[in-house]
């Protein structure tokens, strides 16, 4: 368990540390995107097989995340946010030397079983380090402004990277800044208060659970490749639901649970992983709607695609750090739900109306900007409310639940997505020009993800309203009194 400080001198320092390390695991999410075509050229991947660069990180994070939500709880948030950059750096190393496929693959679920550390460890560390009220926001919008930034330099200089140094610069390029963040750990943050005897580690719970999410995480990624009735992706799915009910059933008779089951009566956290699993179907399918249109249909470059995302992402640091602020302390966290769901919600159907074959890059960008700002601005808002009235205690297992189901929510959404673009592709077949056919998916697709996400936002309301406070005492207020409404 992580000791719970009182603000000090360092906690600058702290959150840019924390910010950093939130940058870490974008960057490592997004970077590999623009080198795919190298990868698969040199390292001898398939048309088919490619895809899994990407969708191995998915199921190690996916699949691990529970675990590492646990493991943060009880051994201690710095120590499993180094571990986390320790298994960063190894298996990026792994990954740019991998002689083949197999390899490659490997190094990317390594890499995804250390961004199931290093996310909950990040989260607990805010929650345990900073105040609840204006300083905690302060935190959570430096954390949303580092994720965004991760996206903007993940895209732009893995174009970069790729371009002037080959696609091993993508991995390569993670090792220092790893390094740097192991050193900050040491130097910023108190050691660990873990305290020796304190009830086990439910071995047996956390062995089910994370074969439930793998399995499932696996099942949903593999559907469009394989074939939803393919016998590889039917096993996954039953068995993934098979260990999921065998999970709460050991849960709710452990006597040291790895989730434990009461932690599902706290409704500002279900609602939240509900929001998130929304939210995170529709942003997955944005991502690659856009970059399918711009080089298949606008014919960008790599590096013209990854330039493309820059003005979003930026946009996303901007609704991160100066919308979400002013909107916590003037409304509280469920206007900024259903805000920043019904932004999401309202980009992806005016992108589904201005992608065009004879349109251009400036016709999509009133979309982009507007996907970017909400989505900026949604995105620390809602592990801000799957965090509030949680003990310091549980915190990483409350982030490690919040942070799977996103990893479910976008796998659905993904499959769920292409399936609508791929029936879109259908109806279009008559279409001469190959553009055309590839447009109709896309709008299809991205009109239907935005009417989900916007009703999703009617989901915020569901947030319990902030409790009433009492009036004021005419002394000086203590760090946590403020801005009640806004964390919770």
């Amino acid at each position: 368990m992580t000791e719970s400080r009182s603000p000090g001198t360092h906690a600058g320092s702290k959150m840019a540390l924390l910010a950093f390390c939130m940058l870490i695991f974008s960057i490592d999410y997004n970077i590999v995107y623009v080198a795919l075509p190298q990868i698969g050229a040199d390292v001898g991947f398939s048309p088919q097989s490619l895809q899994w660069v990407v969708s191995a990180y998915a199921v190690g994070l996916g699949g691990f995340l529970l675990l590492g939500g646990r493991a943060v709880d009880k051994l201690g948030a710095r120590n499993m946010l180094v571990v986390a950059l320790l298994l960063y750096a190894l298996a990026s190393l792994a990954g740019a030397l991998a002689p083949n496929p197999g390899v490659l693959i490997g190094a990317r679920v390594v890499q995804g079983i250390g961004g199931a550390l290093l996310f909950p460890a990040t989260l607990s560390l805010i929650s345990t380090s900073f105040a609840e009220g204006p300083e905690r926001n302060k935190a959570f919008a430096w954390w949303g402004t580092a994720g965004a930034s991760g996206a903007i330099v993940g895209a732009m200089v893995g174009g970069l990277l790729t371009s002037a140094f080959g696609w091993q610069s993508v991995f390569y390029a993670n090792i220092p800044l790893c390094v740097l963040a192991i050193f900050g750990a040491y130097k910023l943050l108190a050691k660990d208060n873990v305290t020796a005897g304190a009830g086990g580690f439910d071995v047996l719970g956390a062995l089910v659970a994370t074969g439930a999410s793998t399995l499932l995480v696996f099942g949903l990624i593999s559907g469009p490749e394989a074939g939803w009735q393919s016998a590889r992706v039917v096993g996954s799915l039953v068995g993934g639901v098979v260990l999921l009910i065998l999970f709460f059933v050991i849960e709710r008779f452990s006597r040291d649970p790895l989730a434990p089951t009461r932690m599902f009566s706290v409704r500002s956290l279900v609602v939240a992983m509900a929001i998130i699993f929304v939210f995170q179907g529709a942003i997955n399918t944005l991502h690659y709607l856009f970059f399918i249109d711009v080089q298949d249909v606008l014919k960008y470059s790599a590096l013209q695609a990854g330039l493309a995302f820059l003005p979003m992402s930026a946009f996303a640091m901007l609704g991160s750090n100066k919308l979400l602020p002013f909107l916590l302390k003037r409304s509280g966290v469920r206007v900024v739900l259903f805000v920043g769901m019904l932004g999401v919600g309202a980009a992806m159907i005016i992108l589904a109306v201005t992608m065009t074959v004879s349109g251009s890059y400036w016709t999509l960008l009133p979309g982009l900007l507007l996907w970017g700002l909400f989505a900026g601005t949604l995105y620390p808002a809602m592990f801000l409310a799957a965090g509030s009235g949680i003990p310091g205690n549980e915190q990483g297992v409350a982030s490690g639940l919040a942070q799977t189901s996103a990893q479910l929510g976008g796998a659905l959404g993904l499959a769920a997505l292409i399936a609508v673009a791929n029936a879109g592709l259908d109806l279009s077949a008559g279409a001469t020009n190959s553009a055309d056919v590839v447009l109709h998916g896309l709008k299809a697709a991205s009109l239907v993800g935005g009417i989900a996400a916007a009703a999703g936002s009617l989901l915020a309301f569901l947030i319990p309203r902030p409790a009433a406070q009492p009036a004021p005492e005419p002394v000086a207020a203590n760090a946590s009194d403020g801005e009640p409404a806004a964390a919770s």
